[in-house]
């Protein structure tokens, strides 16, 4: 069994990694998403498909991600919503095989929580989003490599990315929410 041989170090109060660069470690992470359905009830889903690198710079305000999510492995627990959803209702996944994020900025907001400004990709559209980040923890795991991990939250509108089908309800509203809530739980391994 090797050992990490990084050091981590302190910054405002808070322990972090030194820089370097970790891999998203997809049997660790979550990719989850909220949408309203019927305008009472809402659905929970998943991405089971995820990929990523996070780079800790040596300022840590300048670090940077990206991740990559498999449109195909969307998963709500019912085979039918899944397969309208991978449809051309919704992703397209035959034409478009994955949503990206790629970051372009980070701020602080306190010892352990940070906003992170990136370009979300879905089908052919970006758009800037703003993910409420909490850095959740650094440590060593049983096999020597260092992990870390976090939890992020932010909310888009799904109609900003052209994905806007919908049914009219006879008691008013819609069947889906333009509203999606994205709920992340990263960890990451290092790589160097």
């Amino acid at each position: 069994m090797s050992t990490s041989t990084h050091t981590p170090r302190r910054w405002q109060g808070t322990t972090i990694p030194a820089p370097g660069t970790f891999v998203i470690d997809a049997s660790h992470t979550r990719v989850g998403f909220v949408a309203r359905h019927l305008m009472i009830s809402k659905v929970r889903g998943s991405f089971t498909g995820v990929s990523g690198e996070i780079t800790f710079a040596e300022d840590p305000t300048r670090s940077a991600v990206t991740a990559t999510m498999d449109t195909a492995t969307i998963a709500t627990g019912s085979a039918d919503r899944d397969a309208h959803l991978r449809s051309g209702d919704f992703l397209d996944a035959e034409k478009y095989p994955a949503l990206t994020f790629v970051s372009t900025r980070l701020t602080n907001l306190d010892d352990t929580s940070f906003t992170l400004v990136g370009d979300l990709t879905i089908k052919d559209v970006t758009r800037e989003v703003t993910l409420r980040v909490d850095f959740d923890g650094v440590t060593v795991n049983p096999w020597g490599k260092e992990v870390v991990a976090f939890s992020a939250r932010t909310e888009i509108d799904r109609e900003d990315f052209g994905i806007t089908w919908n049914l009219a309800m006879e008691t008013g509203g819609v069947v889906v929410g333009k509203k999606v809530t994205i709920e992340i739980e990263a960890e990451a391994v290092r790589q160097d």
